[in-house]
């Protein structure tokens, strides 16, 4: 088994774990998934993080203080303006050696997880992309997130433990 598979199928063999589990429950990994696709037609990068509610919830709580609950709708404004502004700072991405803006779209439940949806700003077909994600290192020294970056179809995955944060690939 190649190692991005590997490590797509640890994340969803973890994610199958943790909805057999009550939702409070210790939960042993503590693993994100993070994929950055170019879009030829919009030229933008369309980003998706997926995370474990309860990690994130408690990673907005440590960073901004209060509670943070998924699954509630009262809490959808504070979550939405939480996670705006960490995804602002946990999340970088260049292409070809030049900074994107990238703007946060949302967020979407899914049982035990939280989808995050975010979307740079217009660019040329990149040669060269890098990021810095360092999702939920606020919260666990032993985070690891699985960062898939696909363009044109070519598709480099790559694990980044904690404190590594970064990645490049030329394309």
């Amino acid at each position: 088994m190649s190692g991005k598979f590997f490590w797509s199928f640890l994340l969803l063999l973890t994610v199958a774990f943790q909805s057999f589990t009550e939702r409070e429950a210790f939960h042993p990994y503590h693993v994100g998934s993070v994929e950055i696709n170019y879009n030829s037609k919009s030229r933008t990068f369309e980003v998706t993080g997926r995370f474990f509610l309860d990690d994130m919830e408690n990673g907005l709580g440590k960073k901004y203080g209060g509670a943070f609950h998924f699954n509630d709708e009262k809490y959808k404004a504070k979550l939405n303006d939480a996670l705006q502004k960490y995804c602002s700072e946990y999340f970088k991405l260049k292409a070809d050696s030049k900074f994107l803006k990238v703007n946060y779209i949302g967020y979407e439940e899914d049982q035990e997880s939280v989808n995050v949806f975010m979307e740079s700003e217009p660019v040329a077909v990149p040669k060269k992309v890098e990021t810095a994600i360092s999702f939920l290192y606020n919260l666990f020294d032993d985070q690891i997130n699985i960062v898939h970056i696909i363009v044109n179809g070519h598709r480099n995955s790559e694990k980044l433990s904690y404190p590594n944060r970064y990645m490049f690939k030329t394309f």
